[in-house]
């Protein structure tokens, strides 16, 4: 049987290869290698306008959609003003995703949304965010080092018997973090089912009707131990042959 589709919208950055120093569609080789070792075949979406009309185009190719990490979600999307700390936004970005991640939502598509990616879909469907979680939580624990994980684990806990807490296995899960923002008002449907062990923020969202519609504010995709992503192929591998 063919491997299942797992779609994941390029980032768009500004980045240097050989002689050249070009905006680029840039995604961190650790999504793919993640979707790879789950058994799953990664399909990298660069950004297409079209897809913000008709986002059908895109989600026709693949079973399962992956929204990754990234530079923080324009705050215009959820009609906030600019924090001083929210230094760098795509717009172009954020509509194209924020459009494929409320059709995959309709199709009842599965759907993982990690660090931004959760963020976004909680944008997406009408919530808010905390611009500075140092403001927010008076600490700047969930982002100990700017580019890298080190010393970043933290403990979460899962709600029994939720869909975070199946896909991680556990309801007590260390993760990899790396962020300054977090989510404030809750999305339409969503629920949260894990809050961080360090000060009790959101770490993981959920739509309960959907058959796989998660976020989590972690970066599971940098760790090998993880099992997230390997629930989001096969529930993309369940969704094809349904």
């Amino acid at each position: 049987m063919a491997r299942p589709l797992i779609g994941i919208p390029s980032p768009i950055e500004r980045a240097r290869w050989g002689a050249w120093d070009e905006p680029a569609h840039v995604l961190n080789r650790s999504y793919v290698d993640a979707v790879h070792r789950a058994g799953g075949a990664a399909v990298i979406l660069p950004a297409d306008p079209d897809w913000v009309t008709d986002p059908d185009q895109a989600l026709d190719l693949i079973d399962g959609l992956l929204l990754a990490g990234g530079v923080d979600v324009d705050p215009q999307f959820y009609g906030a003003e600019r924090h001083p700390e929210t230094k760098r936004t795509v717009p172009e970005r954020d509509t194209i995703e924020i459009a494929l991640a409320r059709r995959a939502l309709e199709r009842d598509m599965p759907l993982l949304g990690i660090c931004r990616g959760m963020q976004l879909i909680n944008v997406a469907l009408g919530g808010t965010l905390h611009q500075h979680l140092p403001d927010v939580v008076g600490h700047g624990e969930h982002r100990r080092v700017i580019g890298s994980f080190a010393n970043s684990d933290h403990d979460v806990e899962l709600e029994p018997g939720s869909l975070a807490a199946r896909a991680a296995g556990e309801e007590v899960h260390v993760t990899k973090s790396h962020h300054h923002q977090g989510v404030d008002r809750l999305g339409e449907g969503l629920v949260v089912t894990g809050r961080s062990m360090l000060d009790d923020l959101p770490e993981a969202v959920e739509i309960p009707d959907r058959r796989f519609a998660l976020g989590v504010q972690w970066h599971p995709e940098a760790d090998e131990r993880s099992r997230l992503i390997s629930a989001l192929v096969e529930e993309a591998a369940a969704a094809r042959v349904a």
